[in-house]
């Protein structure tokens, strides 16, 4: 498979304060409309569509517009709440709201609200993206919506204080303490100032061990040390983190990729297992398979007479999956991008998967790669989504080319943000 070549992100450009006729800042009333993709819900005011921060559907508020696109829309926040809506509560973290930390979407929401706002959002985007009409409900995972996150990454600021950013901004807001994330994991970060760096990434193990990562104002990586519980001084890593799901140890690097929510990992394995319903002797194909997760939770399934091959492209995670699935001979490890040109000779030599697995980044699959995987003739694709626009657009490629969205399971990976978590079956129609 081709190498990819990596381009840096870019920026969002800023529009400037009277682009469309001294919006910015302007404040009125509005009753809001339906939740939208993204953490905001749906206005209008003289003629114009405003996506409003902080509020809930059927609220009356006070806007203030934080920008302005040339688009005919722009975006505000809910300075003032003037009918409440009934899943409305405090906010337990000090941080949040308008013009504060943008790390939270639904702090102001009760639990049961954001499980259905999620649930509204999925459903749209299925419909408007894929043409089906779906009954969604978001399943909660245990633990509360409040010190789930396992790992993050936390900014630094010109002083070395760490933080989150505002809301589509580059500012950093200094933080105490983030209630979302797990407290050894928040005050390894948020307890010290981090001179010269540019961000620090944090992740909590299933041990315990809290490894961090700091980073120079460019994203690359410094220094990476680690804290054991009990120790009072952090030391050079030795080996991976350790995590546990689908009944197994695994390996992964220090603050590399694993489901953030430590109930997360569980709760997709099983959904996938569900879906797959591998049989003994099948052929399996995991893509952007990561540390080897679902790949080894299938290879028991298919017996010693079936085959997994798992493709992921990042080298770390590939030397940890060998690792983590070495006790299971029908399992592979390939490394390389997942693009359809890649695809199409890899299956060349595999012939037609019996299941195929994939767990794309938030851009998804994309339209080539689901119709060169379509092409391939599986009795069933189960597609791990962390982001429902994008399952939408790959549904509705896989729908064109033969398949039918057959089940859908929602889970609430990301308390107190718009995220969600979807794993979807399709099967040939």
């Amino acid at each position: 498979m081709a190498e990819r070549r990596r381009r840096p992100a870019a920026r969002p450009q800023r529009q400037a304060p009277d682009s469309g006729g001294g919006w910015v800042g302007r404040r009125f009333e509005v009753t809001v409309g339906p939740v939208a993709h993204g953490g905001h819900c749906v206005a209008r005011h003289e003629g114009r569509v405003v996506f409003v921060r902080h509020t809930l559907p059927g609220e009356r508020v006070v806007v203030e517009v934080t920008e302005n696109r040339q688009k005919g829309f722009c975006r505000g926040d809910a300075v003032e709440v003037l009918e409440p809506a009934p899943d409305r509560v405090e906010r337990p973290c000090p941080y949040s709201g308008p013009g504060r930390c943008g790390g939270c979407d639904w702090q102001h929401v009760s639990h049961a609200g954001q499980l259905g706002l999620k649930a509204d959002v999925v459903r749209e985007q299925l419909s408007r993206l894929a043409g089906l009409d779906v009954d969604v409900t978001v399943e909660a995972l245990p633990g509360g919506p409040l010190r789930w996150r396992s790992r993050a990454r936390f900014a630094v600021d010109r002083t070395g204080s760490p933080g989150l950013r505002r809301h589509r901004s580059h500012d950093v807001v200094p933080l105490d303490d983030c209630p979302i994330t797990a407290e050894p994991a928040a005050q390894a970060v948020l307890a010290r100032r981090w001179l010269d760096a540019g961000a620090v990434d944090v992740a909590l193990d299933s041990a315990g061990v809290v490894t961090t990562t700091t980073l120079d104002r460019r994203g690359r990586p410094l220094e990476t040390q680690v804290l054991r519980p009990g120790a009072e001084v952090p030391e050079e890593p030795a080996g991976r983190a350790q995590r546990t799901a689908g009944g197994r140890d695994w390996e992964v690097e220090g603050t590399g990729f694993w489901q953030v929510h430590p109930a997360a990992a569980d709760a997709l394995v099983g959904a996938v297992l569900g879906f797959a319903a591998v049989q003994p002797g099948e052929t399996v194909l995991d893509l952007y398979a990561g540390a080897g997760l679902f790949g080894g939770a299938l290879a028991p399934g298919v017996g010693a007479a079936g085959r997994v091959v798992c493709v992921e492209s990042d080298a770390a995670a590939c030397a940890a999956a060998d690792a983590n699935l070495a006790d299971l001979p029908q399992a592979e490890v390939w490394q390389g991008d997942v693009d359809a040109a890649g695809l199409t000779e890899l299956l060349g030599d595999l012939g037609r998967p019996d299941v195929v697995v994939l767990d794309p980044p938030r851009a998804g699959a994309g339209q080539d790669v689901s119709r060169v995987l379509a092409g391939a003739g599986a009795r069933a694709v189960v597609y791990v989504a962390c982001d429902p626009a994008s399952l939408a657009r790959d549904v509705a490629a896989f729908g064109q080319a033969g398949y039918r969205l057959a089940d859908l399971r929602a889970f609430d990976c990301f308390p107190m943000t718009a995220h969600v978590e979807c794993v979807a079956l399709l099967v040939r129609a």
